[in-house]
């Protein structure tokens, strides 16, 4: 049976009440959790960080603009099945010629069409019961991608292309499915009906510092109490790519290589603000409002 009890994070991961109840409610269902929210709050590291705490299998499916669901599900390799029947032709005729070597086709057989199946991430997901699955920024990929698994969705169960095998599995045994959006396009209406759906707001200064906590348990709280304030400041100046979560922990992962004096004189300068901002544009203006403002005590570096 699949793992259902109530998750609220790990020692690397915060989980709140409202997505673990969203999560709790899908697995006890059987059912997809469809994440979406910016960029950087930690859609995708929840099946991630599961997997890991509870010692679960992961298989994961990143999307892009030509995934399909023969990569999901799984396809058949003709190259190979062609070269074994090569192979079973010019094994009897040595054997005709009396010769006793024969050569490998690595225990497959041409007859059971199966051996030829690549399985991916969906049907090895489903074959493994109390698995977790993650299929991550699935807005990237076409709009026929979601659609087309619909049916897997709701019958719970993939058919293998040429051998016909069927890969089946119970509302108790489904793995724990987390599909995420940072909402580049819309979802089709019938595929977010298969799913229960959360959106991931981004996170209070409170919240923020219990997240860094997590990460960077030893960093000096003054340091922490700063860095979250100048990162919110960032992020109300109206940039084109505000700066998220991962950035800001990246940023403290640098910036606790100094010691404690260095490291607020560094957070104060905004010393590796490459970290934090991310497009040209945006940075350029950041420089021109400090020099305005004489904020943070010194230059963009």
């Amino acid at each position: 049976m699949a793992n259902k009890e109530f998750w609220t994070g790990s020692e690397k991961y915060l989980c709140d009440r409202e997505l673990a109840q969203s999560f709790h409610i899908a697995r006890t269902l059987g059912m997809p959790l469809l994440i979406e929210g910016e960029p950087g709050t930690g859609k995708t590291e929840l099946p991630l960080q599961f997997a890991k705490d509870k010692n679960l299998e992961l298989f994961v499916y990143p999307t892009g603009s030509k995934s399909n669901v023969e990569q999901f599900v799984a396809r058949f390799d003709h190259v190979k099945y062609l070269r074994d029947s090569q192979i079973e032709i010019l094994n009897a005729q040595r054997e005709e010629k009396g010769l006793e070597t024969k050569l490998s086709t690595a225990g497959r057989d041409t007859e059971s069409l199966k051996d030829y199946v690549v399985k991916g991430p969906g049907a090895m997901a489903y074959s493994r019961p109390n698995s977790v699955l993650l299929i991550d920024e699935i807005d990237k990929a076409p709009r026929e991608f979601p659609n087309d698994l619909l049916y897997a969705l709701s019958h719970r169960k993939f058919v293998m292309p040429e051998s016909g095998e069927v890969i089946e599995i119970s509302e108790d045994e489904m793995p724990a499915i987390v599909i995420t959006s940072n909402r580049e396009q819309e979802l089709p209406t019938a595929f977010k009906g298969r799913c229960i759906y959360h959106y991931i707001h981004f996170p209070e200064a409170d919240t923020m510092r219990e997240i860094v906590a997590k990460h960077h348990p030893k960093l000096d709280e003054s340091l922490v109490r700063t860095a979250i304030d100048i990162f919110y400041q960032l992020r109300r100046l109206g940039l084109d790519r505000a700066p998220t979560t991962r950035e800001l922990l990246n940023w403290l992962k640098y910036i606790k290589t100094f010691s404690s004096d260095e490291a607020l004189r560094k957070i104060e300068q905004l010393e590796g603000v490459g970290t934090l901002i991310k497009t040209q544009t945006d940075l350029q203006n950041l420089r021109q409002r400090m020099v305005k403002d004489g904020k943070w005590g010194g230059s963009v570096n």
